[in-house]
């Protein structure tokens, strides 16, 4: 397909007029076409869902999750990384994201980075990817060389793959058990796809992780009770999380937060279950993590 017919580098029709337009206009104009975003995630549902249970079979069989991409794309993958360890009480490596050109393109672009296929072949092996990974390859064209290098690589590693792109043929989608095409039309600023593009794909990440971190038992209720208190208002959260769940006053859960050694979970189990630290830590064992299995168990051993 000519380069273009993509939809990611189409004319907008609704803003050739763009620099004649006043502040208030462009900005208007943008949060109309922001709205469109959702509806395109929408449609995207089903694969989005199938690509969740995709990577919750890896994880609970000792896999791990990575991230490909360049530029936009790349940068969104970190931050979707970056935000399970804390969110969630993940191990940083359980969630990894590489961007074309390594750190240094985090904050500023490197330049041929994301055409380098080479560069995505050597990325993947570097990480040590492996059988029972799940790698997802992020392009918003869908044909980004870097990504494609990454994607082939994993492929002959044994890994599952997950392809996300904005366009509504992406080259990669041969090689993908799962793709899944956020097709959002045209920016506003031709082919700048740090805008609705990005914005989609940030959607679906969230909803990636998201997702598998409940199905694995990370969540219970809607609580983040796997959260990593690392700092103060991720303290005060924690104690929130034991009074809402426990019915404990302030102080007391502040108690409970140090008997615990700071785990909202143990803590929450030794409250409702009436045990000592070590009683909480082996159920939570047993249940590989699931609160909800702990609380909800009619044994005491």
């Amino acid at each position: 397909m000519p380069y273009n017919q993509w939809e990611t580098e189409q004319i907008n029709g609704d803003s050739l007029d763009l620099d004649r337009m006043s502040s208030l206009e462009i900005v208007r104009l943008m949060n109309e076409e922001d709205k469109t975003v959702a509806y395109a995630v929408e449609k995207q549902l089903p694969r989005i869902a199938e690509a969740v249970d995709l990577i919750v079979d890896s994880l609970e069989n000792g896999g791990k999750l990575y991230y490909f991409g360049a530029g936009t794309s790349g940068r969104l993958g970190i931050l979707d990384a970056s935000e399970c360890p804390p969110t969630f009480g993940t191990e940083p490596e359980l969630v990894q994201a590489v961007i074309a050109g390594g750190p240094e393109a985090i904050v500023r672009a490197v330049e041929g980075a994301e055409d380098d296929y080479e560069m995505g072949v050597r990325d993947v092996m570097a990480r040590g990817v492996r059988k029972g990974d799940v790698v997802v390859g992020i392009a918003a064209s869908g044909r980004t060389p870097y990504v494609k290098g990454a994607m082939h690589q994993a492929h002959r590693s044994g890994a599952r793959i997950i392809f996300l792109s904005c366009n509504s043929h992406s080259e990669m989608s041969g090689i993908a058990n799962v793709t899944i095409n956020v097709v959002v039309g045209p920016e506003i600023l031709a082919g700048s796809t740090r805008l609705k593009a990005g914005t989609a794909q940030k959607m679906v990440l969230n909803m990636l992780t998201t997702a598998s971190m409940i199905r694995l038992g990370k969540v219970y209720r809607n609580l983040m009770v796997n959260v990593q208190a690392t700092n103060s208002k991720l303290r005060e959260r924690a104690k929130n999380i034991i009074m809402e769940v426990t019915n404990v006053g302030y102080e007391e859960a502040e108690k409970l937060m140090e008997a615990s050694g700071g785990d909202v979970k143990l803590a929450i189990i030794m409250k409702l279950k009436g045990v000592d630290l070590e009683t909480a830590k082996r159920w939570i064992r047993q249940t590989n993590g699931r609160l909800r299995d702990v609380l909800e168990r009619s044994e005491s051993g």
